[in-house]
Order: structure tokens, then sequence, then C-alpha cells
């Protein structure tokens, strides 16, 4: 069905109010002056790599450029003022792209969201932050998703395993935290994970333990199986030996009893041996179940309405990795209180980029197929003529030596 002209404006306008209400915190792309936004930590000193803008080898736009690492083996610790923001009664949304063009191996790629009283020169692993949240990736041990949350002066791991992109293109992570206490963890604008901050996180203790004081009863049965009472052991079953004399050794003929003794057969294992006994199982009747010990209400558990109010006296963002292979590049970081303008701003601005890419990305692979298969048959190509350069060359020597016998 084709909509009104009306129609249409409508949308549009909707789409205009939803803009207009959303509220921005920070916003990067790292365009000329990124340099007089960011600060350079001093953290690691010399370790500290080296930063700058580029749009990686394959792209969508050459002029759209994020900032890079350059460096292998080094650390990163670079961060920015933001607006000062706490998410407390508003939703939280924090998005940004990261691309491991050079097929990271071992280093991360997280962002976090720190109070406006860090030290930015000396801004590293030992600073404070809020939320951290991006891929982490290093060998095939560790490659997840992190969030992380500082709640109450200690920082809280989330317990569902989100698994990150691992090529080498460009990819949307977007996190949002919710007034109702839940969350929603995007890649690529695709929910890949969701829930309540209460049971993915331990930052409260339990509402519900197991009753400390409850024991198993005595008469608890929680065995499946048990002996068949009337299996009984075979008369003459424990006569068998283990072993018995080989019946087909015989003594060697040269043997002398003299200087080697008196000859004894070897023993061998007894095919009729069977092991020790043990009578059959059978279904225990008065079998349970394992026994549980029942639940009851935590009396430490105190609610918190407010637990997803993370960032209080937000004023800093910044990156604080290590990285072993460099070439990770960050780019449109975004914090809003808006989902729905968070997710207008990728469609618009980042969508379009990473399909470009994609498509520069195949290309350059196509080429470098061909070019390793022309150069692979160019090789074959050599190696035959070498072969053939051989033979003759063989026989000449053969036509040679016989002349020189003549």
């Amino acid at each position: 069905m084709k909509l009104s002209s009306v129609a249409v404006g409508l949308i549009a306008t909707l789409a205009l109010l939803v803009t207009a209400h959303a509220e921005v915190f920070f916003e990067e792309n790292f365009e000329d002056g990124w340099e007089d936004r960011w600060v350079k930590s001093e953290f690691k000193s010399s370790d500290e790599g080296k930063w700058e803008t580029s749009a990686g080898k394959f792209y969508g736009d050459a002029n759209n450029k994020g900032l890079r690492t350059t460096t292998d083996y080094r650390w990163y610790d670079i961060s920015a003022k933001t607006t000062p923001f706490s998410n407390k009664g508003k939703s939280l949304v924090l998005q940004y792209t990261v691309k491991h063009e050079q097929d990271l191996d071992c280093g991360g790629g997280y962002i976090k969201i720190a109070p406006s009283s860090v030290n930015q020169k000396k801004w590293g692993g030992d600073s404070d932050y809020q939320i951290m949240f991006g891929p982490d990736i290093c060998g095939y041990s560790t490659k997840k998703v992190h969030v992380i949350f500082t709640y109450k002066g200690k920082n809280h791991l989330i317990k569902p395993e989100i698994k990150p992109e691992t090529d080498t293109k460009t990819h949307i992570y977007t996190l949002i935290v919710k007034p109702d206490n839940t969350y929603e963890v995007q890649i690529d604008l695709k929910k890949v994970q969701s829930g309540s901050l209460l049971e993915d996180w331990d930052m409260l203790p339990p509402k519900r333990i197991k009753d400390p004081k409850a024991f198993k009863p005595e008469d608890w049965d929680e065995r499946e199986e048990i002996d068949d009472p009337e299996d009984k052991k075979p008369e003459g079953y424990d006569d068998i030996p283990k072993q018995i004399v080989d019946p087909d050794a015989k003594k060697p003929e040269d043997w002398d009893e003299e200087s080697d003794g008196e000859w004894e057969a070897p023993m061998i294992d007894n095919p009729a041996f069977k092991g020790e006994w043990k009578p059959k199982k059978i279904k225990n009747s008065a079998y349970k179940g394992k026994w549980v010990a029942p639940d009851i209400d935590n009396p430490d558990f105190v609610d918190d309405p407010e637990l997803y109010n993370v960032v209080n006296d937000g004023g800093v963002i910044g990156f604080e990795v290590w990285q072993v292979k460099a070439g990770t590049i960050f780019d449109n970081i975004l914090i809003s209180d808006d989902p729905a303008y968070a997710k207008e701003i990728a469609e618009k601005n980042i969508v379009p980029l990473q399909k470009k890419e994609s498509e520069m990305k195949n290309q350059q692979d196509e080429e470098k197929r061909k070019k390793d298969e022309e150069e692979r048959k160019a090789k074959e190509s050599a190696e035959t003529a070498k072969d053939d350069d051989d033979d003759e060359d063989d026989e000449d020597d053969d036509d040679d030596k016989k002349k020189t016998e003549l």
C-alpha cells in the first residue's frame, strides 16, 4: 500500500521528535581537531603506543577515518572529556565501532566510561571507571564481549558469555542500560544478549539461597541402582586362577638343566578368569533422587531499584587496551539517553559504509586470490622448465661419456 504524502510527513515529523528529545552526552567521529579533544596518557611512559587516524586498507569512505593503534606489543591509553552526566531516571546508550583490520590475535577493543575526577594524563588500567564495554580477544581461550559495571566500589562482570565478531571488518557495538533494571547488548544493531541486571550480574546478593540449616534426612536414599540381592556368586568362581601355565610352551632343545636350572613353563593370563565377582545392578525402588537443600529468602538481600544507575558523575570516555598486534580502528563513539537515536545515527552514518567496506574487502580478496593463482601457475611452469633443462643436461652428459669411452 502506498502511503499518502500526509502519512509520510507525519512519520518524518515523529522521527524528528524522537531525535529532538535525545540527549547526547558525547559524540566523536575523529574528524579534524580530534587531538585537541583527546588526552594521550603517560601511564605506561615509553610503552604507550602511538595513535593515528586512518580509514584502513579497505573502507566505505577514504575520508571517514577512525582512531587506529599503530605499534605491536604496546598499551594504548587515551581519553576525552564528556558532558558531565548521570543516567539516573533515564536510559543509557554507549555505542561505537571496532575494526580489527589486523586480524587481531590478542588484544582489547573495549571502551570505558569513567568519573570526571580521573587524571587523564595517568589514565590507564589502574584508573577508576564506571562501565567497561566491548570485545576482548586473545587466542582461543578469550573471545568475549565485556560488560562490566562498577557498583559500590567493586567491578562486576556480566555472567552470560557474549561472543564478539572476530573478522577484520567494522562492527557496531551497542550497550543499552534501562531504568527498569534491564539491559541489552547489540552487535551490528542486532540483539545478542538481554536480561535483568539483578540476575546477570552479582552486584546484589541473590534473593534466594539454599537453607544453610537444612540437612539431608538419614533415611534419604540417593542410590539409583543397588546390588541385586537375588544374584549369587557361581559355585567355584573363586577357584579360577588369574594365571595358568602356558599349555603351548615347550622346553627348548638346548636347555641344560645343570647350567640353566630346572625348566618351568611360563605363566599366561587365564582366559577363564573374570576378575572379582560383583552382583549385577538393579533399579533401587527406594531411590528418592539427589537431595537438594530447599531455597529460602536471603536475609542479606536488599533490593536496589536504582541498580541501573551506574553512572552518577560521568565525565570521561576512554580506551585502555593492550595489543599484541596493532591495527584496530575505533570510531563513531556515542553516549546518549535514547536507543532510537543511536539506531538512527548508526543506520544513517555507519551501515552504508559497512556495506561499501565489505564490497571493497571482497574485491581485494578476489584480486589477491587471482594473483596468488597466477603466481602458483608461474612457479609450476618455471619448475617444469627447469626439470626439462635438467633432463637435457643429463642426456648431454650421457652422450659425452659414450664418446669418451669410444
